[in-house]
């Protein structure tokens, strides 16, 4: 099994502690997607902002039908949404 360094929010700083108290503000908690991703805060912001814009962004699909998507695709994985 591997083992993955994980960063909790007392310990972030920098770019790692931006993004954890984005994610704070976000949702009210930091999520294991964002402390999985610690490791490389650059990484976390850019995926970050990937979501923002596939969630959030111009589409032809409603904002239902991405968290529809989203939750399926979670469900699928057998992953928490």
């Amino acid at each position: 099994m591997a083992f993955i360094k994980l960063f909790n929010f007392d310990e972030a700083s920098g770019l790692l502690k931006k993004e954890y108290e984005k994610g704070l503000r976000r949702a009210g908690r930091i999520w294991n997607i964002l402390t999985i991703q610690s490791q490389t805060p650059q990484i976390l912001k850019d995926s970050m902002n990937l979501y923002g814009s596939t969630m959030f962004g111009d589409s032809n699909i409603s904002r239902f039908e991405s968290e529809l998507l989203a939750v399926v695709t979670s469900m699928s994985n057998e992953c928490e949404y």
